[in-house]
């Protein structure tokens, strides 16, 4: 038997003692840990982590991304940035799933806005300081006085 422990910033979500299978999914698909899995960390994607206990029922945790990580083939310990448990997989996926999709969109939305005032504004620093490397241009000085034309140049009349 293996221990499942799910964690968010805020507090304990799941400590499942008798774990007997888990699966999961990350970047390049779903998989399954049994007891004596061998040691590894990945990082999972927003979704559904499910397992079964001791006397075969299945049970659920949606998770909004997170790393999993199973050590010495026994604890199996998940720290995500929001789970929520839920015994109703098709519930747990309308419901929490949905969420966890739309708040990662809306993340990944506000970061592309950031990064697009970050270039701005680093553009911007950059043509200030470029503005004054440049010499400023001296301004021609008009000639005044008997001959002077109203432009500034020399008039040709004696």
């Amino acid at each position: 038997m293996m221990r499942l422990r799910v964690m968010t910033p805020v507090a304990q979500v799941l400590d499942a003692p008798e774990v007997a299978a888990i699966r999961a999914a990350d970047a390049s698909g779903a998989f399954g840990i049994l007891p004596g899995h061998a040691d590894f960390v990945t990082l999972l994607e927003t979704g559904a982590l499910s397992w079964r206990d001791r006397a075969g029922r299945e049970s659920h945790v949606a998770v909004r991304g997170g790393v999993l990580r199973v050590r010495g083939g026994a604890p199996v310990e998940v720290a995500a940035r929001d789970a929520r448990c839920g015994d109703d997989l098709a519930a747990l996926a309308r419901e929490v799933l949905a969420e966890y999709s739309r708040r990662d969109a809306e993340e990944t939305r506000a970061r592309a806005e950031a990064a697009r005032l970050h270039v701005a504004a680093a553009r911007r620093l950059r043509e200030v300081l470029e503005a004054r490397r440049r010499p400023a241009p001296v301004p021609a000085t008009p000639a005044f006085g008997p001959g002077a034309a109203p432009d500034g140049r020399e008039d040709d009349a004696p």
